[in-house]
């Protein structure tokens, strides 16, 4: 061989071990502060793909210093990147929310003397760094270094200490949600536990609920015990109660405490600098017993780096179910950050012993899977629960098992369920449409005949008896929902918005009957599906809301409520963002519209003028509908490429809007990768311009990979397409992605 030879040989192996070193895995192009401002409610804390427990900076309330403060205004998540002030560390927070809940039991380090008042002890911090499993940052006020990572059902926290006096506080009084009550109890002098009392979600303010948890120091306190915030008294009280109006500090009493704000402390003496002090927590929706059993499962005799590791395993398993190639770093990015937000909720509800709340009874059930929580359906439905039927249809198995058994521990198919409660958020039957969807796309591992039972219960029972559909009287009897027929939350009347979701959700149980053999069903809701059309305006070409005696509103202008504000008819939006919003029924609103180019025209018209909203569900398809026409295609490829160049950034900002429990970013996910579910309970995809070169995507369902060939970088419209080989159109089935799919896209320059 060659000395030349030697050399090239070398120069390759040494470019190998360049290019080895530089890769990054899945979660290291994470970025978790995408979406924490712009009310993407997202957060930065340590969570496990869809485990119970986060923890999360808590930085929304005691000074000035924010930019938003929980207690001068609605605010919906424990953290905003452009705040300053931190308060501690929340457990169990929720991700892309839009109403304030849970993000409670907080943990604060401090040095020097003891102060429990959150105004006094919270700090301003430096040195923020996040991954998918872990936080960390610096606490100006104190010089104490805050580290935090979690398991499925419990977390763990390191704080870095300087030499001298040092504290640890556990808040029991603050939080997130607008429920009060705690109970703290001391088991030694490096154990306490209790229970929190959460809930009024959304308005809800009956569905409340506990979380019970176990907390261990590792190191036994130099003097610890509970406090309390105590009531200002007048007269002669006042005079022999030396805490009134203050917090009192209890000194040697090792029972229980309750209250609305109590605590427990733990206070150190001559700490040594750089003196590192672990937290561990676990928590449990069922007992203090099951929440011990979880910190004994998951963190015994196991270090704070041994914690994180595993979930960094964790988080590169999942993620690295889909690797790409080509694109910008930011791209990557911001794709494996959606994923990573679309893999938080559900959330795990069951115990490590199987045991979970029942869904609205009291009683706690047991399981032989995973119990899930967190069904924010109204949004889901829509995408998140069809990624993870292609992609982790083990999870979304274990999902529809959960929403049957909510039918049997309560009656009902949830609508939008938290930690066993149903809040009654948004409208429809979301329910019904997932699990027809999954049960069409092969997912058979659940009792579909419990299921379908279960739909039809919600789609029949007459209203007075009906908590999932209350108006669906007229909805049945006259084929539409009037105005004011029924109202029950802030946002006024809704009744197109309601009488649309009910068409999609039969369009859905439609599609169930007919694939399980009952055809005059299928028949019927079919039928149902298109009430959507006694809505239709010719005059203004939009759904319009109609009176009792089935008139069109008057005075109506189909531009109102384009900014959230109320409006009669729609839910947070104008009649634009529901006009199209009938996937199952586009050839019929085509008809209705006066054929194919009146149809593009309205909608194109929808993007050029202004009224699509990337941050709102019911218009988040309106992109794909252009692919059901053939010629028109192109404008699907470029009204994606628009909407994720201009709203999905690697920025705090980089989500528009609320993510709704990673349906926003379900939605990049799908987008970035080329296909689209673009009909919930059909099993069909539309193929769009990927972003990356190489898309590859290993399931338990199968393999699939997406390629495109570019013949110059401007190239952004589609050509051509192949599928193992073969000349393929825009849609494909879902059987046709998993028979081990190879799709080839040549792109070209110009549409035409």
């Amino acid at each position: 061989m060659t000395t030349t030879m030697i050399k090239k040989i070398f120069s390759f192996l040494l470019l190998l071990t360049s290019a080895a070193a530089v890769a990054q895995t899945p979660a290291e192009l994470v970025n978790p502060f995408i979406g924490t401002t712009n009310f993407g409610t997202t957060n930065p804390g340590a969570v496990t793909p869809n485990g119970m427990m986060s923890v999360v900076p808590f930085n929304v309330m005691g000074s000035d210093l924010n930019v938003f403060d929980k207690d001068q205004r609605w605010w919906s998540t424990p953290y905003e990147f452009d705040n300053k002030f931190f308060t501690g560390y929340a457990h169990v927070a929720l991700s892309g929310v839009g109403c304030p809940e849970a993000s409670s039991l907080l943990v604060m380090p401090t040095s020097g003397d003891l102060d429990v008042d959150y105004f006094s002890y919270g700090s301003e911090y430096t040195d923020e760094m996040a991954s998918p499993g872990y936080y960390s940052n610096r606490l100006t006020k104190y010089g104490i270094k805050t580290e935090v990572t979690a398991t499925t059902r419990t977390s763990a926290e390191r704080f870095t200490f300087p030499a001298g006096k040092g504290n640890i506080i556990l808040n029991l009084g603050q939080g997130l949600t607008n429920e009060c009550g705690a109970m703290v109890r001391r088991v030694s002098s490096t154990e306490i536990e209790g229970f929190k009392l959460l809930g009024t979600f959304c308005y809800t303010t009956q569905a409340v609920f506990p979380i019970y948890f176990v907390m261990r120091v590792s190191k036994a306190p130099t003097s610890e015990g509970a406090w309390k915030f105590q009531p200002l008294l007048t007269g002669v009280e006042a005079e022999w109660t030396p805490d009134d109006g203050t917090y009192k500090l209890y000194e040697n009493y090792y029972r229980e405490v309750a209250g609305d704000n109590i605590g427990y402390r733990f206070c150190y003496d001559n700490l040594a600098e750089g003196e590192q002090i672990t937290v561990q927590m676990g928590v449990s929706f069922v007992s203090i017993e099951n929440a011990r059993e979880n910190l004994n499962a998951e963190q015994n005799g196991k270090s704070f780096e041994d914690v994180h590791s595993a979930a960094v395993e964790q988080w590169n398993s999942d993620l690295g179910r889909i690797r790409v190639e080509g694109g910008t770093k930011d791209q990557q990015t911001v794709f494996y950050t959606a994923l990573y937000h679309a893999l938080i909720h559900p959330s795990t509800i069951s115990d490590v012993n199987g045991e979970y709340p029942k869904m609205e009874n009291g009683e706690t059930g047991k399981s032989d899977h995973t119990r899930y929580t967190i069904f924010s359906l109204w949004d889901t439905y829509r995408n998140l629960h069809q990624l993870l039927t292609l992609v982790y249809p083990e999870r979304q198995t274990d999902m529809l098992r959960t929403m049957v058994g909510m039918y049997e521990d309560w009656g009902w198919l949830p609508r939008w369920e938290l930690f066993g409660r149903e809040t009654f958020t948004m409208e429809g039957d979301p329910a019904a449409i997932v699990i027809a969807d999954s049960w069409i796309k092969g997912l058979r591992d659940f009792d579909i005949e419990k299921a379908y039972e279960a739909m039809l219960k919600s789609a029949t029972t007459e209203g007075a008896k009906n908590p999932i559909r209350r108006d669906i009287d007229p909805y049945i009897k006259d084929g539409f929902i009037p105005l004011w027929y029924f109202s029950s939350d802030l946002s006024g009347d809704n009744s197109v918005s309601h009488a649309l979701e009910y068409c999609s959700a039969d369009y859905a149980i439609a599609q169930l009957a007919d694939s399980l053999g009952d055809k005059a069903r299928a028949e019927e809701f079919l039928k149902r599906s298109q009430s959507y059309r006694r809505y239709y305006c010719k005059e203004h070409g939009t759904l319009r809301p109609l009176t009792k005696d089935g008139e069109f509103l008057g005075d109506f202008d189909p531009a109102t409520g384009k900014n959230f504000e109320n409006v009669p008819g729609f839910h947070e939006a104008s009649a634009w963002c529901y006009t199209f919003a009938v996937p199952h029924d586009i050839e019929g609103l085509t008809e209705l519209m006066g054929g194919k180019k009146e149809f593009i025209n309205k909608l194109q018209a929808v993007f050029d003028d202004g009224h699509y909203d990337p941050a709102n569900e019911p218009d988040i398809v309106y992109a794909y509908l252009f692919s059901r026409f053939k010629g028109e295609e192109w404008r699907t490829q470029k009204e994606v490429r628009n909407i994720l160049d201009k709203n999905y950034r690697n920025a705090a900002n980089g989500i528009p809007g609320n993510d709704d429990t990673g349906t926003m970013s379900a939605w990049a996910v799908f987008s970035m990768m080329g296909i689209y579910p673009d009909c919930p309970g059909e099993p069909t995809y539309t193929i769009t311009t990927p972003v990356f070169d190489k898309v590859h995507i290993t399931s338990p369902a199968g393999d699939i990979t997406i390629e495109c060939k570019r013949p110059d970088a401007d190239c952004h419209y589609i050509d051509k397409i192949r599928l193992n080989g073969k000349k393929n159109g825009y849609r494909l089935t879902h059987n046709q992605l998993l028979d081990n799919a190879k799709i080839e896209l040549t792109l070209k320059k110009e549409p035409k």
